[in-house]
């Protein structure tokens, strides 16, 4: 049985005839994979993360976490999107120890061992290179370091599953590259099972076990390519034949699916 099973999932928008987003998708995602989604704007895959959240409840189909069917919001997951939405008048710190605070699981424990889970924090951001900046702003830090810390908030509780839309989008090349060889190095220290959703081929193929292609709006997989290349990887890594070949193997997939 696989970690999460998307069986047969359909979701459709603003009732009987509102937008069908997703049809008839089925995905199986193993316990500590990394799964990327790519495929044209609008074609489901921000809906997929929303579904599997629980965010999100499909109209058809069923989608399983470990085994138990999701009817609601779930718990264990982080959630990290393309802004990081911290809370302005919150310090770095506390905006990392936020889940801790507001969930019914964590919230007693944070009250009678805030030490240990501020300590953890700190930690958290040391590995994303942020201990420095603990006690600043959100604007004090560039939009790179904002990333970093919304990636530690996603973190800071622990989850079996993290769940990513787009979260590198906005920076600049340089930073999100830097934030690439980040995400990859949390992943391999913690081995969550993430599921990714961008445009950016090369980030999925620099950070993805298996890549998986969206067709158009109503969305379902199309194409499923396992990225065969060890770890840790490098960007000297991209520029290299058999990874720019993965590429284009994707690239011409999308085309196809546009064009179809």
């Amino acid at each position: 049985m696989s970690f999460i099973g998307i069986d047969a999932v359909s979701l459709r928008y603003g009732g009987a005839d509102g937008t069908l987003a997703v049809q008839d998708c089925s995905l199986s995602i193993e316990k500590g994979e990394f799964v990327a989604l790519v495929g044209p704007s609008g074609c489901g895959k921000s809906t997929l993360l929303k579904m599997v959240s629980g965010l999100e409840l499909p109209s058809g189909g069923r989608i399983e976490l470990d085994g138990d069917e999701v009817r609601g919001p779930q718990h264990g997951i982080g959630i990290a999107f393309q802004n990081a939405t911290l809370l302005p008048w919150r310090t770095t710190l506390d905006n990392v120890l936020l889940p801790l605070e507001v969930s019914r699981d964590h919230r007693q424990s944070f009250r009678r061992e805030r030490k240990r889970h501020v300590e953890r924090a700190m930690q958290l951001l040391a590995t994303v290179g942020l201990d420095e900046f603990a006690a600043h702003a959100p604007y004090q830090l560039s939009g790179g370091m904002q990333q970093r810390a919304n990636l530690s908030r996603a973190l800071i509780h622990e989850p079996d599953i993290l769940l990513l839309d787009e979260p590198f989008a906005a920076l600049d090349a340089f930073t999100r590259e830097e934030l690439w060889g980040v995400l990859q190095q949390l992943f391999m220290d913690r081995r969550f099972t993430v599921i990714l959703v961008t445009h950016d081929l090369r980030e999925s193929v620099y950070l993805a076990d298996t890549v998986h292609v969206v067709s158009k709006r109503p969305g379902r997989i199309v194409m499923s390519k396992q990225i065969e290349l060890p770890r840790p990887r490098s960007l000297e890594m991209t520029f290299e034949p058999g990874f720019v070949g993965i590429v284009h193997e994707l690239r011409d997939a999308i085309s196809e699916v546009r064009a179809s």
